[in-house]
């Protein structure tokens, strides 16, 4: 009889899986892919506009994970693989563009210097002092990362340097994010025995001239969710899982169109607020740790603008959390990635966790994009054409102990029970990767593994 297993969410994280499932388990195995949308790929979503493909969720990876990459290559696409073009992004504090600040790590600053007239200086000669100040750090811990350099560094240092890139990642601020997740060499350092923050900060840093961070794909993430679903050869259900419950010889899903499937293994790759209730039953200790995860809204507005635009030659702009701009982030996508049309391409981030940008309209989004762009570049935008792209709850927030709440609930599965998604080991595509493989070899593994006598 041929194994079925089936997966729930048709992300980049159930995509893997099925792919996964499919390189294990055999031509026989039947795979079954669950997800409610208007098409695959969950957070990984190509639009064209100004006749441009644009990636409107997930944009970029970062290559220094080989996540990507090998996966590329495994799928016959490593030459669609796009390097960032080397420009750099801008900061956006106290009504002005600036340089974004060298020397750091998640902004966190190596010395005052790499602060030097983006914070006071009261707050430089506190950076300055902070070597010489005695540490209190317990080995294993995982404050908050504002917790930590408001501290030893101060507010400043927060609000215009750690939470406008901590914000274009999570969504979040640093409050709102764990120093383990946000920056974990500067833990591994702090861990070691550093001295002072600083000093770990500086073990920490990338080596000099260590290439490119960030990488793409020509034609958008659509390229990959593409060559997955070809490869897995699943079978997409556009339903969503309303129940799952334990059969005889592995689960039975019920659907929100009243039909019922068994599956003798299931990967769950499901936002953590949809997940929580879905094990709820079956998982009750693993659904008690998935529901501390807390989550945040985004909302992508993408434009294509005439070419003759007055924009600055960098990558784009991360905006300081002290600021009155309604955008997190400004992408100028053409310049970041290397224009490819008579049109440039931006793309402006909205929401942080606990706002309500997402409840606002497009109309409303778009106003405020083509405000928020006038008052950073002083420039008049005459949109060619505008998408507006809503991510609900899809940004979770890596708080203090977040490696320990994913160890209690993957502790808390009973076998035949995986879960894959970016609220577990990363929030980025490579990690999403990484844990939709390890998902697959454990069902994979249950499923196999020899009966006991």
């Amino acid at each position: 009889m041929s194994v079925s297993y089936c997966v729930v969410g048709g992300g980049i994280s159930g995509l893997t899986a099925a792919y996964r499932l499919r390189a294990s388990a055999g031509a026989q195995a039947r795979i079954t892919v669950f997800d409610p949308g208007d098409r695959l790929g969950g957070v990984l979503r190509t639009e064209h506009v100004g006749g441009q493909p644009m990636d409107v969720g997930a944009e970029a990876f970062v290559l220094r994970r080989p996540e990507v990459p090998a996966l590329l290559a495994e799928l016959g696409l490593a030459d669609r693989q796009l390097v960032s073009s080397g420009a750099r992004p801008l900061l956006y504090s106290r009504q002005r563009l600036r340089p974004l600040p060298a020397g750091t790590v998640v902004g966190i600053p190596s010395s005052a210097a790499s602060m030097t007239g983006l914070v006071d200086d009261a707050t430089l000669a506190r950076i300055e002092r902070e070597p010489a100040r005695p540490l209190n750090w317990q080995p294993g811990g995982d404050p908050s990362v504002a917790a930590v350099v408001a501290d030893r560094f101060g507010q400043q240092v927060v609000a215009r340097s750690v939470d406008p890139l901590l914000g274009g990642v999570y969504a979040g601020s640093a409050a709102t994010i764990g120093v383990r997740s946000a920056a974990p060499a500067l833990a591994a350092a702090l861990d070691a025995g550093a001295a002072s923050v600083t000093d770990a900060v500086r073990a920490a840093l990338p080596p000099a001239g260590a290439g490119p961070v960030f990488g793409a794909l020509a034609g958008g993430y659509a390229v990959l969710v593409e060559a997955l679903v070809a490869r897995s050869g699943l079978r997409w259900v556009q339903a969503a899982v309303e129940t799952i419950d334990r059969a005889e010889r592995g689960w039975t899903l019920l659907d929100a169109g009243g039909d019922r499937w068994h599956a003798d293994a299931v990967i769950l790759a499901v936002p953590a607020p949809r997940l929580a209730a879905l094990i709820e039953r079956v998982a009750p200790r693993a659904a008690t740790a998935v529901g501390r995860i807390a989550s945040a809204s985004s909302v992508v507005v993408a434009l294509a603008v005439p070419a003759d635009t007055r924009l600055p030659q960098q990558s784009g702009v991360l905006v300081a959390s002290e600021e009155t701009l309604h955008t997190k982030a400004i992408t100028l996508s053409s310049r970041k990635w290397g224009r490819r049309s008579d049109l440039e391409l931006i793309r402006l981030s909205f929401g942080r966790f606990g706002d309500d940008a997402s409840r606002a309209t497009d109309d409303e989004l778009l106003a405020w994009a083509l405000a928020d762009l006038a008052t950073v570049f002083d420039v008049t935008v005459e949109p060619v054409d505008v998408r507006v792209q809503r991510w609900g709850d899809a940004m979770p927030q890596y708080g203090p102990g977040h490696a320990g709440i994913v160890a209690e609930l993957r502790a808390g599965l009973p076998p035949r029970l995986a879960v894959a998604g970016n609220f577990l080991d990363g929030i980025g595509v490579p990690a999403c990767i990484a844990a939709a493989g390890r998902a697959a070899a454990e069902v994979v593994g249950a499923v196999t593994a020899p009966v006991a006598p």
